[in-house]
């Protein structure tokens, strides 16, 4: 997640930085610092994030379909995925360890390249964070 996605998922929320500090359990100093750049936000604080936007918008909701449905997984890719497991086709993005186009995937950075370009990720995020992150 780059500074300007930070800055419009707080925007998108209505926080002020020192209410986005609290709700990611970080400190204003650490908020302010992904804001100017000065920092990059960490993968833990990045899916905090991702989630609250998710359940916050409106995109999504009601009857969801499960990722495994949409990408026509076979039984063989299904038993070795968590999302299908634990029942979170429409959260597969947020888990780890996802077997997405064949391959589990290695580390949340790599994942999220992944997602970032996938339906059912975009189907819950807001708009600006659709396409692949710059630094």
């Amino acid at each position: 997640m780059n500074r300007q996605e930070f800055v419009a998922s707080r925007r998108r929320l209505d926080k002020t930085q020192s209410q986005m500090a609290g709700l990611l359990g970080i400190s204003l100093k650490a908020a302010q610092s992904f804001e100017q750049g000065w920092r990059k936000v960490p993968f833990h604080i990045e899916r905090h994030l991702l989630f609250i936007l998710a359940r916050s918008h409106g995109a999504g909701r009601g009857r969801r379909k499960k990722c495994w449905t949409a990408r026509n997984c076979p039984k063989k890719t299904k038993a070795h995925c968590p999302a299908w497991e634990f029942k979170l086709g429409h959260l597969c993005w947020f888990i780890n360890g996802t077997v997405c186009r064949g391959a589990a995937q290695e580390s949340w950075e790599k994942k999220m390249e992944t997602c970032r370009n996938c339906d059912m990720f975009l189907s819950m995020m807001p708009e600006f964070l659709g396409a692949p992150s710059s630094p």
